[in-house]
């Protein structure tokens, strides 16, 4: 037996519901597109500024992903810019399988480990030790002698501290003549050449020269905090401590969790520069990371497929990290990066 076709409903005047449905959507449409011209009509010159950044970020940060392809193909010099030769995860199994990749790796994350663990906390901390001086003169002066490391040259940083840190340099004859105040004696020693002194010497410099600068966002997100929230925490009997604890981090943790989610999303992205300039043959074990080795593999060596499938696993790590981060950090403080 025949099933008979249901008919579209229909409104009033007979007029076919999905008819309406359509010429509304159609109505719709119409509006956002008027919305957008009118917007750009009004604000050109606003889109106008914006092109050059957006068009920047396409061409430096877009574009370039086109070359992860190289990973899964053979690449050489001269050759087309695809590969030659599409070898699947053939470079991914000869990096997993190089003693000398996993060495770095676990370098890697233990300086970036040191360095989130302690560098992180020191921009809040020293954030909120001004937050506390009342003495503007005083407080301008230790930001600007906080923030001035940030502006030097990672090269001069890392030359002051080669001289610092040299047999005859001035932290060797400072040791020793502590150490004789004290009936003692000191060997002048070569800190740059203990595998045991570099972390120490490459996370104290960073902390040097970037905690300052650091603690700009902490400041700015403190002026935020309401001051009735101190007065009654004051009238309730609240110790300075006690506001800190209950009024001033509460304040700023979306911040806080910003750049946490941040930090953690670059915890593998240990800086390539000032490794390189402090690293010699004698500390290479313990100071080798993973930038450091892709510019040896990939630039020194010539093996861009190599060098671009240990950077797609390392940029794969920290796409991991920031989503997990984000994620526990939005189910556990309710507040995410996004």
């Amino acid at each position: 037996m025949a099933q008979q076709a249901i008919p579209a409903p229909t409104g009033a005047g007979g007029v076919s519901i999905d008819l309406i449905d359509n010429h509304l959507s159609g109505q719709d449409l119409r509006q956002t597109r008027n919305t957008w011209r009118r917007a750009f009509r009004r604000d050109w010159r606003l889109y106008t500024l914006a092109a050059l950044p957006l068009l920047h970020l396409a061409l430096f940060a877009y574009v370039p992903m086109f070359g992860i392809i190289i990973a899964f193909r053979r690449f050489s010099p001269g050759g087309p810019l695809i590969g030659t030769e599409w070898v699947g995860l053939r470079f991914f199994e000869l990096a997993f399988s190089s003693a000398e990749f996993w060495s770095v790796f676990w370098n890697t994350v233990v300086l970036g480990g040191l360095w989130f663990v302690i560098g992180f906390p020191l921009p809040i901390i020293l954030a909120l030790c001004l937050n506390e001086v009342r003495n503007r003169k005083f407080k301008r002066t230790v930001q600007t002698i906080t923030y001035l490391p940030h502006f030097l040259s990672i090269v001069i940083v890392s030359g002051l501290i080669l001289q610092l840190m040299r047999r005859d340099g001035p932290i060797n004859a400072v040791i020793g003549t502590v150490a004789g105040w004290f009936g003692g004696e000191w060997s002048p020693h070569i800190f740059m050449q203990d595998p045991t002194w570099f972390r120490p010497i490459w996370i104290i410099s960073e902390a040097w020269q970037t905690v300052g600068w650091g603690t700009i966002l902490y400041l700015a997100a403190l002026t935020t905090v309401d001051d009735q929230l101190y007065e009654a925490a004051r009238i309730d009997g609240a110790s300075r401590w006690r506001q800190t604890w209950h009024v001033t981090l509460p304040g700023i943790r979306p911040t806080i969790v910003v750049l946490m989610v941040l930090n953690i999303g670059t915890f593998m992205a240990v800086g390539f520069e000032k490794v390189m300039l402090l690293q010699n043959p004698a500390v290479t074990a313990v100071s080798d990371v993973v930038s450091t080795f892709l510019f040896r593999v990939g630039v020194q060596a010539g093996q861009f497929s190599l060098g671009t499938a240990i950077g797609l696993f390392q940029s794969l790590i920290g796409l991991f990290l920031i989503i997990s981060a984000n994620t526990v950090s939005r189910k556990l403080m309710g507040s995410s990066l996004w």
